[in-house]
């Protein structure tokens, strides 16, 4: 899929940019009002109609006045003050508020937010049906503000409860393989910036905003040590794993001499974004456009259960706070064992009891020769399952 096309629109208070996959998104924006979304390709009536309702929506007045008290707009500005959202971590705060004032700045704003019903949550999930995954960001956040209202007493209700999550089939970021650990070793060598990126993501498995705050004070006695920046506020989580090697390696080719491992060409720390932009920039020279900085921790969590850890013990490495994302790892990882299992006790099972150990169908005997089956040496009474 190509990357979308920036069109020159010459009409009053329409701004563009792009998102991280190169798309262009067009909004309204007459400040002191909220930015609108416009959807559809500039020129189709879509587009034109969405144009003319933010025109010609009712402008507030300035900055200093106040939304009606109980507006969907009032409530929002009243939860950024909270103390439940200043604690969230930086990237949870950003998301939460993008999503949220878009709400704010389209007609919805002015509405008391007590009056919104179920039926109006699904509405707005389903205006956003051809993006599903921005679709549950936009619920996730009405719920973390439903639940803060209800607390204060704003609300009797959370709308946002019965309503299900928008379903789709996402792939997620690409676990990077080992060839592709290679590609990217060869094109950026021991000693420069990148490698050092890349050695902190897959020796540590830390996420991007770590990566960007890690620095010499966090190692002492061979031993990384740091709280994970995401929920630092809420649930923090400390992060207590060897120096890998490599690792170690990674970082005495580069001086460091500030308190981050990385920093920019003006020698200030990344921010996450900017790190993610440069890393991206990075894959891209390696001739690996698919792989990103979060494939490679899952590709530590994926090698750590291949080799037989345990769920706990790939949790002590990755952070994680619940089973539930790790056991995914780890089924993936024993799949291929448990085939080669069961297609031994296939094998056994067609020798009879007396059959020798070791004597099974192993895996590498199937991956000798995929495109011809016959010749692959298989135990006696046991037929190729394809014919080639």
């Amino acid at each position: 899929m190509g990357l979308s096309p920036m069109v020159s629109i010459d009409l009053p208070f329409v701004v563009a940019d792009t998102d991280r996959h190169g798309n262009v998104r067009y909004y309204f924006r007459r400040r002191p009002e909220k930015k609108v979304r416009l959807r559809g390709k500039p020129g189709s009536a879509e587009f034109q109609g969405g144009y003319e309702a933010a025109r010609d929506r009712t402008p507030i007045a300035s900055t200093s006045s106040r939304p009606p008290v109980g507006s969907f707009l009032d409530v929002s500005q009243r939860y950024y003050a909270s103390a439940p959202y200043k604690k969230l971590d930086g990237s949870t705060k950003g998301w939460q508020k993008r999503a949220l004032d878009e709400i704010a700045g389209s007609d919805k704003g002015m509405a008391p937010l007590a009056l919104m019903q179920p039926k109006h949550v699904r509405r707005l999930r389903d205006e956003k049906f051809d993006t599903p995954a921005a679709a549950n960001t936009m619920l996730k956040a009405l719920r973390a503000m439903f639940q803060w209202a209800m607390e204060e007493d704003i609300v009797d209700a959370d709308p946002t409860r019965d309503v299900k999550r928008a379903q789709y089939v996402t792939k997620g970021h690409h676990t990077w393989t080992l060839d592709e650990v290679d590609r990217f070793e060869q094109r950026h060598s021991i000693g420069t910036k990148p490698r050092l990126a890349f050695a902190l993501l897959l020796y540590t498995a830390c996420r991007r905003e770590d990566a960007t705050r890690l620095g010499p004070q966090h190692i002492r006695n061979g031993r990384l040590r740091y709280v994970q920046a995401k929920n630092e506020h809420r649930k923090p989580v400390s992060v207590d794993v060897p120096v890998f090697p490599d690792l170690a390696e990674a970082i005495k080719a580069v001086a460091a001499s500030h308190l981050t491992f990385l920093v920019t060409e003006y020698g200030k720390p990344f921010s996450t974004a900017g790190f993610g932009n440069r890393f991206r920039e990075w894959c891209d020279q390696a001739g690996l456009p698919h792989c990103s900085a979060h494939g490679l921790r899952k590709a530590t969590a994926a090698r750590l259960a291949e080799r037989g850890c345990t769920p706990h013990e790939i949790m002590a490495v990755t952070g994680h706070q619940t089973l539930e994302e790790v056991q995914r790892y780890t089924r993936e990882a024993q799949r291929a064992g448990l085939a080669d299992s069961a297609w031994q006790r296939y094998a056994e099972g067609q020798r009879g009891p007396t059959a020798k150990a070791g004597e099974g169908l192993t895996r590498t005997k199937l991956l000798q020769n995929d495109d011809n089956l016959q010749a692959v040496a298989l135990p006696r009474g046991i037929e190729p399952l394809f014919s080639p």
